[in-house]
């Protein structure tokens, strides 16, 4: 666990990313990148995963036409991406910690909702298994097909949004983030937030400074370090 001291404050609303913070999807979006390059036969390395991670869904692919010179247009692309990933986004699991968190931060009435890059309908069905859980959020702007959101990921307008689609629209110092993606880390320090960071285990350390809090699961959490209140056991 690592501590920005500067930056740690009480929070009264927390925003939570969904794919790699709430649920289990980002490797099999990673399976399907590499699927995608190969058929080019190019290879998704990890610098361009790193790019690509937590950026609106036309971003990325602009990104991964663009790095690779694939030799079709991002439409192009797109039409082959969605249907691997609506076969295959099915049934992410949720990750650890991730439930417990919800229901408490809920079961308190702390404000909560989900800031995700990814579109309405894709992410219906990433968490079609867990529709109770997920009604327990205030709101969840989706940043591949919400209008305002102009700028995706890294930009910090989708948490600015979000935090203002609450009904008291707090003070981005008021709100807490989780986040998994270095980009999406960047996106709510800009919007002036504290971030909790969950990235995966082969993230650099360069990529995680601008987090307040650095966890290897959300197991790790706890609630009262930012002023949130304590589990019951």
């Amino acid at each position: 666990m690592s501590l920005n001291e500067n930056r740690f404050n009480e929070v009264t609303h927390v925003i939570f990313d969904l794919d790699g913070t709430l649920i289990d999807s980002e490797k099999i979006y990673k399976n399907v990148f590499m699927k995608l390059a190969k058929e080019f036969d190019k290879e998704f390395s990890h610098e361009l995963e790193m790019k690509i991670l937590g950026r609106k869904e036309e971003d990325g692919a602009i990104i991964f036409c663009t790095d690779l010179e694939l030799p079709i247009s991002v439409d192009e692309f797109l039409e082959l991406y969605y249907p691997i990933c609506e076969e295959t986004l099915t049934e992410p699991s949720l990750l650890p910690g991730a439930e417990k968190l919800v229901r408490h931060l809920a079961k308190h009435n702390i404000p909560i909702a989900i800031a995700t890059s990814g579109n309405e309908w894709l992410s219906k069905i990433k968490t079609q298994n867990h529709v109770n859980l997920f009604s327990e959020f205030h709101h969840t702007v989706y940043g591949s097909s919400d209008p305002e959101v102009v700028n995706g990921k890294p930009a910090p307008d989708i948490y600015l949004i979000c935090a203002s689609r609450f009904p008291d629209n707090p003070s981005p110092d008021k709100v807490l983030v989780f986040e998994d993606a270095p980009n999406g880390v960047e996106g709510a320090y800009s919007a002036g937030m504290q971030v909790v960071m969950i990235p995966a285990p082969e993230v650099e350390e360069e990529l995680k400074r601008h987090a307040t809090l650095v966890l290897t699961t959300m197991e790790d959490f706890v609630p009262e370090t930012f002023g949130l209140p304590p589990y019951d056991e």
